[in-house]
């Protein structure tokens, strides 16, 4: 069925004085633990989804990376549980999806943060963890569960999970779950959660996506459509600097002045790959940086380590490839190196939005090489901007860009194609065999040789 466009009608006064959470008609027990965490003006995101999600309508909403999406969802799902009866004694009453353990495990924080002075329960279900142990607390039965869309389907199938009384289902980041090659397991996990009055709640970076309006069309129910900014748009706490280089000692050197001439909290360098993270974090190391990798081919508990360790701050300097980009919440961040340019234009703006997080200002920097250039490109179409490159003086490059090379002309390719024809190959004639003997007898006069008994 079509979705409907839902639009809040604000005066000029309202949109000047952002609603404070009190105003969007939150039970008090939520205000109390909101106003321990001094939030006190709700975002425009905010503002937008709570009325809708406490209304009981399916939402589809996109916002950019930093703009307290997860309160967005995470308030209003707790509002009615605590304002209605639940559909069963056993089984969770909201589960959220999200697409990397790191995003999963930083939801799970504002969700226990949120629940504090509350009878409720919850549970964190991602890959890498022990299955069994998983299994002994779905047997606690939590109200509710943050959990990546793979371990979650699995425990479906090994029925040690129920959702027939699901109350309410929330995707996370659903454009990057489509991304990953989740489908299947969004289906499955929406199939076991058939209960005609489940609320279903759809967030992405973007509503331009085929797959998403596809899935959503299935699962959700005469959706409401919020969109607050868009996934390109200019992140105006965030300042984007790129500089050309001409090979990896170029970067290195470019890094070195980064780090020697910018006064930074904390930082997180992108790079392509497992061993580039471990290459360059030897090299800081060495320099007494106190630098620690990231990749995603650690275990969940190293994983989980050192995110919490470079949280508290052990670390100023974390390397790592993509697993970082979303899901990570420091505000003590001020800067992000990428190191290499990545592969997919929207984790450009998930990686930038590591800095610049609750209103403080950021750094975000880019390297560019030969390697790079195809990947820059591609950015700077996404941003619908045109970039003009920065210089550090000394450290110039001589590498400018690349040309795109230039269409083959036509008249050649006929030229070649009509020389090729002109060729004629002609076929070797088959050799004659003289057939008037055989093993050096003449056919009419062979021997007779009487078989052996």
């Amino acid at each position: 069925m079509p979705c409907r466009v839902y639009t809040f009608c604000h005066t000029s006064d309202e949109q000047e004085r952002p609603l404070q959470f009190k105003n969007l008609g939150l039970d008090n027990r939520l205000l109390k633990n909101v106003n321990h965490y001094a939030f006190q003006q709700a975002t425009e995101i905010q503002q937008k989804a709570i009325p809708v999600i406490i209304a009981g309508k399916d939402l589809l909403a996109s916002s950019k990376t930093g703009s307290g999406k997860t309160l967005a969802f995470i308030l209003p799902m707790l509002h009615k549980a605590l304002k209605n009866k639940s559909f069963s004694a056993k089984d969770p009453r909201g589960v959220i999806l999200a697409p990397t353990r790191e995003l999963a495990k930083q939801v799970y924080t504002e969700l226990r943060a949120m629940l504090g002075g509350l009878s409720y329960t919850a549970a964190l279900i991602v890959g890498g963890e022990n299955f069994n142990d998983q299994v002994k607390a779905l047997r606690r039965y939590p109200r509710f569960i943050v959990a990546t869309p793979g371990r979650l389907a699995d425990h479906l199938d090994h029925r040690s999970l129920y959702l027939e009384g699901l109350e309410t289902l929330i995707l996370d980041e659903a454009d990057r779950m489509l991304d990953l090659g989740f489908a299947p397991q969004l289906r499955r996990i929406s199939r076991a959660a058939k209960h005609r009055r489940r609320q279903t709640l759809m967030f992405s970076a973007t509503l331009d996506h085929a797959e998403v309006n596809d899935i959503a069309m299935e699962m959700l129910d005469n959706p409401r459509r919020i969109s607050v900014g868009v996934a390109n748009e200019e992140h105006k706490d965030i300042s984007q600097n790129f500089y050309l280089c001409d090979h990896l000692d170029h970067k290195e050197a470019l890094l070195a002045h980064v780090l020697s001439s910018s006064e930074y909290r904390q930082m997180i360098i992108f790079t392509a790959t497992r061993a580039d993270t471990e290459r360059l974090t030897d090299k800081l190391n060495q320099q007494k940086l106190k630098a620690v990798a990231l990749s995603g081919e650690l275990n969940q508990t190293k994983r989980n380590t050192i995110m919490g360790q470079f949280e508290r701050g052990a670390y100023k300097i974390l390397v790592t490839t993509d697993v970082a980009s979303r899901g990570l919440d420091i505000t003590n961040v001020t800067h992000v190196i990428n190191f290499d340019m990545p592969k997919h234009t929207e984790e450009y703006v998930h990686r930038i939005g590591r800095t610049g997080r609750a209103g403080n200002k950021g750094n975000a920097i880019s390297f560019v090489g030969p390697k790079d250039w195809d990947s820059f490109k591609r950015v700077e179409a996404f941003l619908s901007q045109t970039i003009e490159f920065s210089v550090f003086e000394g450290l110039e490059a001589k590498f400018k860009g690349l040309v795109p090379g230039k269409p083959r002309k036509p008249g050649n390719a006929k030229k070649k194609v009509a020389s090729r024809q002109k060729v004629k190959v002609t076929p070797k004639k088959p050799v004659k065999r003289d057939k008037s003997y055989y093993q050096n007898v003449p056919v009419g006069e062979a021997v007779f040789i009487p078989k052996k008994k």
